[in-house]
């Protein structure tokens, strides 16, 4: 009988031994160690899921290949994000290290807050809490450094998540990190006329609203089958007007073009920059840096014409509003190639990993086309898409369509609305045609 009450309470003990102690002060838990009976069903990366959300300058410096590691300021915040489908309980851990002794960090979900201590020297799977997630979407966990033995807070390579918002599906980058973090691309393809015969021009007008400039952005007006041309948020003291001709020999390093498939530039406006361009493909480029603001409307016009020779000239042309007059960016001839204008349509892309973080929007009118006959033709109908980022589902933040009776698209920032692929939408149509003499354009 003695030794039954013995193992009884022993077994006692030990049951309580497996407890975390968890203090409160303030509505703030800390919980000081791992709870081992708690399953983690995901692994998200850190390498593509998190930034450091205050200073997007950081980014590049804390989180690598290996995830966070370099964190050294206690006033950066790292967020990593990922889009939930189901309400419910959500337990969350990090795998984490810390090499110079032990850290203790803030975990951050909605307004509840955990202190948690990140003590080993190699990897391991630390519980911070239980949520309950009363909304479904993008779910943002933020952490925040609060002590450190050395020079670091804690090198993490992942965020762990159990529990029933598992039993449904959850979004997050998985892979091709480089193209997860600059976020999915959107595009709106827009439908020519029947019967509008050969087209020699393509007019469209596009604004950007206050707070949606975002450092990063490429607002693409005016697309075709063999280039591109639009507005950029280059740096925090210049944007350009762009304006890129791809060549037709396929390749991302412009240095190996042959000289007969090479982008050969006819002219180009004052204080245009020209060049060659790579990565993604490779041609002729030009820019003007020009400080476009948000909140004005600004205009572009495409001219594509068969050049003689199985060749095509593309021309650019951009309407200063406070110059009042069209400009020209520039004039591209394009090898192996006999066209007029094909495909015409609008994209929104970021092109900086360190703002994936970041939602931007565009406004998209009045897009216009006109043939060799000098007949406009207006195109109010347009099919929304995305990229393959969008496609495999790494990123759900996009959305696009018809607000205030003109085309929008918009991306990034993980907010929790998704447009469905491949719908099209119709906006009001205008009636009212370019007013542009073609004859005195520069």
């Amino acid at each position: 009988m003695i030794k039954i009450v013995s193992q009884i309470i022993t077994i006692a003990l030990y049951t309580i031994a497996l407890i975390p102690f968890i203090s409160c002060t303030n509505g703030t838990a800390s919980s000081e160690i791992s709870e081992p009976h708690h399953k983690f069903e995901l692994n998200i990366p850190t390498q593509g899921n998190s930034w450091v959300i205050d200073n997007p300058s950081q980014n590049s410096i804390v989180i690598t290949e290996n995830g966070i590691e370099q964190w050294n300021n206690s006033s950066s915040v790292i967020a990593t994000f990922f889009k939930t489908t189901t309400t419910g309980k959500m337990q969350i851990g990090i795998r984490a290290k810390s090499i110079t002794g032990p850290s203790k960090l803030k975990v951050k979900y909605n307004n509840k807050e955990v202190l948690v201590e990140v003590a080993s020297n190699t990897l391991k799977d630390v519980y911070v809490a239980t949520f309950d997630v009363v909304s479904v979407g993008y779910q943002k966990i933020e952490l925040h450094g609060v002590e450190k033995s050395g020079a670091c807070f804690a090198e993490i390579t992942d965020l762990l998540v159990g529990g029933e918002v598992c039993r449904q599906k959850i979004y997050w980058v998985k892979d091709d990190f480089y193209w997860g973090r600059r976020g999915p691309s959107v595009h709106l393809n827009y439908e020519i006329p029947q019967n509008s015969g050969n087209i020699k021009w393509f007019y469209n007008e596009v604004s950007i609203p206050k707070g949606e400039d975002v450092l990063g952005s490429y607002f693409m007006a005016n697309g075709f089958n063999e280039g591109y041309f639009g507005i950029q948020v280059n740096s925090d003291t210049e944007r350009r007007v762009l304006f890129s001709v791809w060549s037709p020999y396929t390749t991302d390093d412009p240095g190996s073009i042959p000289d007969d498939y090479k982008i050969k530039l006819l002219k180009k406006g004052s204080g245009v920059h020209s060049g060659e361009f790579g990565n993604e493909g490779s041609g002729g480029q030009s820019y003007l840096v020009y400080n476009w603001k948000p909140g004005v409307n600004y205009r572009f016009l495409l001219k594509v014409e068969p050049a003689g020779g199985n060749t095509t000239d593309y021309t650019a042309y951009f309407f200063d509003p406070q110059k009042s007059q069209w400009e020209l960016i520039a004039s591209f001839r394009r090898p192996y190639t006999n066209t007029y204008l094909k495909s015409p349509y609008s994209f929104l892309e970021n092109f900086m990993t360190e703002t994936g973080q970041f939602a931007r929007k565009g406004n998209y009118t009045n897009q216009w086309v006109c043939n060799t006959n000098s007949v406009w033709f207006e195109m109010v109908r347009a099919r929304f898409t995305a990229d393959a980022t969008a496609r495999k589902e790494s990123r759900m933040d996009y959305s696009g369509g018809i607000e205030n009776g003109v085309f929008y698209l918009k991306n990034c920032g993980f907010f929790s609305e998704t447009t469905p692929l491949d719908i099209y939408f119709n906006r009001t149509a205008t009636g009212m045609s370019p007013d542009i003499d073609f004859s005195k354009l520069p």
